[in-house]
């Protein structure tokens, strides 16, 4: 069995799922959620360098067995998943007019129906333990746009409506289901962007600054407390006030 520190702020331990949490926001949101007490699980494609403390399981969120057997072998180790942070995704960029019916539809069977995948297989499990905790993580295009990402704002902005009809369909059994959705966030990706381009995105953020993935898994381990147990539906932005409410 896994390892994991006593909880703090006298908050009960629970069991996370976190997907794609080998590397960027994923693996700082997997890494939080661990230092802070939980049993803390995370997907990777078969080659990921899981975090320390975190409990490794290979899975493809476009492949709806592979989903199954990984929430099998999270509860195997950890016990029902009772939190489910669904980060995992990818973009495919280009312009409409050169985006092919593979790249668009690639990006939303990842992140889009990927997320349902997970979703679904995590529902039931938190309906007969009358409690869970739904996290989608989006992307503060998905409401604002963004020009070249039409396939990637599609699939994030499609996550607020499964998160708000889902918060109406279980929230009558203690289950909350929620979006994070962050901005131009500091990761290995962006990293590599010329120093221009990182000057005109930061010109456009009212606090003048890219965020942290710290940032963002602060709002992710927020909303997986008792203390969020009131929070559902919600789009939470994580953007430096880029989004502006959208």
């Amino acid at each position: 069995m896994i390892r994991v520190n006593a909880p703090t702020d006298a908050q009960p331990s629970r069991t996370v799922l976190v997907t794609g949490g080998t590397r960027g926001i994923g693996r700082v949101i997997a890494e939080t959620l661990h230092t802070a007490g939980h049993r803390v699980a995370t997907t990777h494609r078969g080659n990921g360098d899981v975090p320390d403390g975190v409990f490794g399981v290979p899975c493809d969120i476009t492949d709806a067995e592979q989903v199954d057997q990984a929430f099998s072998a999270v509860e195997a180790e950890l016990g029902p998943v009772e939190v489910l942070v669904a980060n995992a995704g990818i973009t495919k960029d280009t312009l409409v007019m050169r985006m092919s019916e593979d790249d668009f539809s690639e990006v939303i069977d990842t992140n889009l129906t990927g997320s349902f995948r997970l979703a679904k297989r995590a529902v039931r499990p938190m309906v007969r333990a009358r409690f869970g905790r739904i996290i989608f993580i989006s992307s503060v295009v998905g409401l604002l746009g963004s020009a070249g990402q039409v396939n990637y704002a599609a699939s994030k902005s499609g996550l607020v409506g499964m998160a708000r009809s889902l918060a109406r369909e279980v929230g009558s059994r203690g289950i909350t289901a929620n979006v994070v959705s962050p901005g131009f966030i500091e990761t290995d990706m962006t990293a590599e962007l010329p120093d221009d381009l990182v000057a005109k995105y930061k010109a456009q953020i009212p606090l003048g600054r890219m965020g942290r993935s710290e940032d963002v898994a602060a709002m992710v381990s927020f909303l997986a407390t008792d203390a969020a147990g009131y929070v559902t539906g919600a789009v939470l932005p994580v953007d430096g006030g880029l989004g502006m409410g959208h």
